[in-house]
């Protein structure tokens, strides 16, 4: 009579054993489920992006390009000139 007690108490065990393994299972399955939906979403927003950033023309570039004939020099030479005047009119 112990035998089947004993038998039933280990049954019991184990089915506690592999309840407890279904809901953590199911609670993985779960957490997995949200982060492939994270991700999933974090990879069209960053495609989204990329062809908004594709096809929208560089403004500053042509800016820039127009500007750079123009840059003189000299403007820097006349500075340096003036802050050297400056210094030996002080002394």
């Amino acid at each position: 009579m112990s035998n089947k007690i004993d038998e039933l108490l280990n049954a019991a065990r184990l089915n506690e054993l592999l309840h407890k393994k279904e809901e953590e299972e199911k609670k993985k399955n779960c957490v997995l489920w949200a982060l492939a939906i994270i991700g999933a979403v974090a990879a069209v927003a960053g495609i989204a992006y990329a062809v908004y950033r594709y096809f929208t023309p560089d403004y500053l570039e042509d800016f820039e390009d127009d500007f750079e004939d123009d840059f003189d020099d000299d403007f820097f030479d006349d500075e340096e000139e003036a802050a050297e005047k400056k210094e030996t009119t002080e002394e």
